[in-house]
């Protein structure tokens, strides 16, 4: 199970590691949020590849857990061209009947002190509520199928990143795929694309000529997201302009699981590349240097993967 902290009968969570309060509303949001335009160009589902070399990773930290400049080695390896869809991770639970971590209730035993009735499937999800003052709720029923919890559904969605996904879902879907997932250095040598030592992977700029490059979050958060860059919520795969490599939403849209661990304690994971609710007033995490520790079996509506695969590549024997 997550570890989260229960509130009450009701079973509202706030996530580990982030502010747990915030008196703004006087509506309740949680809820789907509605996008505001439509990406009809979603990317071809390959892998494309990342050549072996020393490379920079790293800058100038802003928060504690960044790490400075410094050089590091990779193998080649392919690398998922855009997030794991709906779409695809449909077509593996279809092959393989695979159960999310978020579709099972925890197991009783292994929290002997919290009443069994509380412990049911689900996953958290994002919502400003008034009444509670949090801006995360633990829904039961939450999954990648019914992301916003039961009556919601991923119909018509096919091309959205996959949410509520924990490690271990990322991990088996890797798997099936004949790949697995890319270690921290891995992913930020792709995301770069060869711009060593900038702030985002697009250069210094995070709106180059007036350009929006990720899906973040405008607005005072977390109370509006205006969808300046085109959408309030979630985007499909592959509406901004690829990296240098042709990769797309390496920033924004959702966290994406790797394999590192956070420190030398492996009781969390690490994820990267931020999400649609990352804001310059609260989370700047939508640069390629960003880290976030995570536990390994939590999910969330705002987390994804992609995967790599260590097959040789054109430049490779």
């Amino acid at each position: 199970m997550q570890k989260w902290i229960l509130a009450g009968a009701a079973g509202l969570l706030a996530l580990s590691g982030a502010a747990a309060g915030y008196w703004l509303l006087d509506r309740d949001t949680t809820g789907e949020p509605p996008a505001l335009r439509h990406c009809t160009a979603t990317p071809a589902d390959d892998r494309l590849w990342v050549a072996a070399g020393r490379y920079q990773i790293g800058a100038t930290p802003r928060y504690r857990e960044e790490t400075g400049p410094q050089q590091v080695e990779t193998r080649g390896f392919w690398i998922d061209r855009h997030e794991v869809t709906n779409a695809q991770f449909t077509r593996f639970v279809a092959a393989t009947g695979y159960r999310t971590i978020a579709e099972q209730a925890p197991d009783p035993a292994a929290y002997p002190d919290i009443d069994p009735a509380v412990l049911t499937a689900g996953s958290a999800v994002f919502g400003v509520s008034a009444g509670q003052g949090y801006w995360w709720s633990f829904i039961p029923g939450a999954s990648w199928q019914t992301p916003y919890g039961p009556g919601s559904s991923i119909e018509g969605l096919d091309d959205h990143p996959v949410v509520h996904i924990a490690y271990a879902d990322a991990a088996a879907y890797a798997a099936w795929a004949g790949g697995e997932l890319p270690t921290e250095a891995e992913w930020e040598v792709a995301a770069r694309a060869g711009q060593a030592g900038a702030e985002f992977e697009w250069g210094d700029e995070f709106r180059p000529d007036g350009q929006w490059r990720a899906n973040s979050w405008q607005g005072p958060f977390p109370a509006i997201d205006t969808g300046d860059d085109g959408f309030a919520g979630l985007a499909p795969v592959g509406c901004y302009e690829p990296n240098d490599l042709g990769l797309v939403d390496m920033t924004g849209n959702v966290w994406e699981w790797t394999s590192s661990p956070f420190s030398a304690d492996p009781a969390t994971g690490t994820i990267r590349g931020g999400s649609y609710l990352c804001a310059p007033n609260f989370c700047a995490r939508f640069r390629p240097a960003a880290r976030q520790a995570q536990e390994w079996d939590f999910s969330a509506s705002h987390i994804g993967f992609r995967t790599i695969s260590r097959a040789p590549g054109p430049d490779e024997p």
